[in-house]
């Protein structure tokens, strides 16, 4: 029941395989005229770097990684949506997103919640990376163990962001209302770390199934 999914492998059929090696590249292409645009005039140059910069760094490694170590269509998916809703936010700062403005305004919300989507998703993607990674590698076998631990993952990583932003916002002498984009919530930080767990939980409940399905149709050599 519960053992590693590279021994239950099988080659997926024809049809599937040529439309997930279509979705692909049209993924990668997606994230890299994301990736053009949002730099052409951010609002703030020194932020788009900073925005930008783990998204180029991470999308050089699926690419370079592809051929020997691909990941579920799901994965590359996820990971697509996050960089787009990444550079959106590096291009206009996440506080002023045009979306999150038509949000504020339908919610009557006291702030633009734009950030929080970021931040969401910010749970979500790290957490089905690290759990597909723990599975097809054969590091856990018990899955919800790997959910356990993807999950922890994902909070790590948001309060290791957060982290890292108040050191450059100090680094650089920025304001932390502007350079954080606080919005005037002193609990910015915390309320950002929770939406990434919350976005991380949901996602392990709500894409298991899905994950499991696309891994178990894929070959992954295991480095004993």
């Amino acid at each position: 029941m519960f053992a590693p999914l590279h021994k239950r492998a099988g080659q997926p059929s024809g049809t599937t395989a040529l439309r997930r090696n279509l979705l692909h590249p049209a993924c990668g292409l997606t994230v890299l005229l994301g990736l053009v645009v949002s730099g052409l005039q951010p609002y703030s140059r020194l932020g788009w770097l900073a925005e930008a910069a783990p998204v180029l760094l991470v999308g050089a490694a699926l690419v370079l990684t592809y051929r020997r170590y691909p990941l579920s269509t799901l994965t590359y998916v996820l990971l697509s949506l996050f960089a787009l809703v990444v550079l959106t936010g590096a291009a206009y700062s996440f506080q002023r997103v045009p979306l999150g403005f038509w949000l504020e305004d339908v919610f009557d919300l006291s702030r633009n919640p734009y950030d929080r989507v970021g931040h969401f998703l910010q749970g979500v993607v790290p957490a089905m990376v690290v759990r597909e990674l723990l599975l097809r590698r054969g590091w856990v076998t018990q899955r919800f163990v790997a959910g356990v631990l993807s999950a922890c993952v994902a909070l790590a990583l948001s309060a290791g962001y957060e982290i890292l932003q108040w050191r450059l916002t100090v680094f650089f002498d920025r304001s932390p209302q502007d350079f954080l984009g606080w919005q005037g919530d002193v609990w910015d930080s915390q309320a950002d770390m929770l939406c990434a767990l919350a976005g991380a939980v949901l996602a392990l409940l709500a894409l298991s199934a899905l994950q499991d399905r696309q891994m178990a149709r894929l070959r992954w050599p295991v480095r004993r």
